[in-house]
């Protein structure tokens, strides 16, 4: 049975809060945005951290940036093969090429969606698939769009809906990114393999701020690889993000059956070649990359020999211990890039650490499962009874993969900066341009390589 809304009382107080949400979001995407900076403006005067001529004015003075450095043999290196050991602090350079370079894909997510909600393709693409590249400045990328990606809320809207709901609130489906892959010769050569992107944007209809706030854990579900139907021990993840990534509508697949079926196309278009998978995405759709990157893993089986990352940037909390673990096991690698000044990646839910360990500390069980120590600071003063208790609840989540940590106050270019700014992907990629290491967390100009 699906969700419905809040019941009549909450109907009115609902949807005028959400209207408030999509409209600033929409204001908050314009050029003029009131936000204060120092010493700039807004985020939008932020110089480009990959130097792409972009087709609008406000990208005219992007930081042009020597070419990306050739991977060749190493490229399984900055995938993760090691877990990103001695690339994360200090930062190396052409790891932090590569973030930035798939941090574009998701930035052109964005700027490819309609995303006023008066307009008649609202929730929409707003470019075709030949052209979207070109029209977000990525033309040179060495990428070809195969594929349009949506996403479809499991929420169902009361009959009421349909007459005194205003479209752009009773939007169900959207146009959330798209499946790309590497088709120039001379990138393949660069990437030392051809690689497959999947670009994913964060929040934009009404129903997707609803499925966010379904916070509580779920079991997955046979189909994602969960098989913990009846037992009450598989993997649990956030009850909305499952939702999204699973539901379809009479006229649209689910997110999971357009990711399976494209990648199993690709993958068996391009079988005989070296190839890697790269999910990423932007806060909604850093948890859709976490979950697509394990799903696609499970769906296609060890007899792929397809490698899968997931790069997320200032990504919520997806699942709980046992997510993680499955994760580990089937050899997903994820890198999340947090802010430490972004809220989002502190939701939903919490987590405890164990006794007798510090925050970060890892371990390896029998089954070669890196185990991660994350939680809160006073974990170790927390009673052990007290801990079995509350992981018996469905709000106990756990952190998964490698965490690439920066900060906004670091940078003299955000300070004063709001809630909304910190967890704008543009800060992310300014931080991640700037970044050394935990010693020297900020540089006075744009990290590049030599020439």
């Amino acid at each position: 049975m699906r969700p419905s809304l809040p019941s009549s009382n909450n109907r009115r107080t609902v949807i005028q809060s959400y209207s408030s949400i999509v409209q600033s979001s929409s204001s908050r995407s314009k050029k003029n945005s009131s936000l204060q900076l120092h010493p700039q403006k807004n985020l939008e005067h932020l110089p480009h951290p990959l130097g792409h001529q972009q087709p609008s004015r406000q990208y005219a003075t992007a930081t042009r940036l020597p070419p990306l450095a050739k991977l060749g043999r190493r490229w399984m290196e900055y995938q993760g093969i090691n877990y990103w050991d001695g690339l994360l602090d200090p930062l190396d350079d052409n790891l932090r090429r590569e973030i930035l370079r798939y941090g574009n894909f998701v930035e052109a997510a964005y700027k490819a969606c309609d995303f006023h909600p008066s307009s008649p393709t609202y929730a929409r693409r707003r470019f075709s698939k030949t052209s979207m590249f070109e029209r977000c400045g990525l033309r040179d990328s060495g990428y070809r769009i195969t594929k349009n990606l949506w996403a479809t809320s499991g929420i169902e809207l009361p009959r009421w809906a349909g007459r005194k709901v205003p479209r752009w609130a009773s939007t169900c489906s959207s146009w959330i990114g798209f499946v790309a892959v590497c088709q120039d010769k001379e990138e393949i050569a660069r990437l030392g393999r051809r690689d497959i992107v999947v670009a994913l944007r964060g929040t934009v209809i009404c129903l997707e701020w609803l499925e966010n706030l379904r916070a509580a854990l779920t079991h997955l579900p046979d189909s994602c690889g969960g098989g913990g139907k009846g037992s009450g021990h598989g993997p649990m993840v956030q009850s909305g993000f499952l939702s999204l990534y699973t539901s379809r509508s009479p006229s649209l697949p689910s997110l999971q059956e357009m990711v399976r079926g494209e990648i199993a196309r690709l993958v068996w278009s391009y079988g005989d070649e070296r190839l890697s998978l790269t999910v990423t995405g932007h806060s909604l759709g850093a948890a859709l990359a976490t979950l697509a990157a394990n799903d696609v893993k499970m769906s296609l089986g060890e007899e792929a020999a397809l490698f899968v990352t997931a790069i997320s940037f200032g990504g919520p909390r997806v699942g709980d211990e046992a997510f993680r673990n499955q994760l580990e096991l089937r050899g997903t690698r994820i890198l999340r890039i947090v802010n430490s000044d972004d809220v989002i990646t502190k939701v939903p839910g919490f987590t405890i650490g164990d006794d007798g360990k510090e925050d970060g500390a890892c371990d390896v069980d029998a089954q070669g499962c890196r185990k991660y120590v994350v939680g809160i600071p006073l974990a170790a003063a927390v009673p052990r009874w007290t801990r079995r208790c509350m992981a018996g609840t469905r709000w106990v989540y756990a952190e998964v993969g490698e965490e690439l940590r920066l900060c906004s106050k670091d940078s003299p270019y955000l300070r004063g900066i709001d809630v909304a700014a910190c967890h704008d992907l543009k800060t992310y990629l300014h931080l991640v341009s700037r970044f050394v290491s935990s010693k020297c967390p900020f540089s006075a100009t744009p990290n590049m390589l030599p020439d």
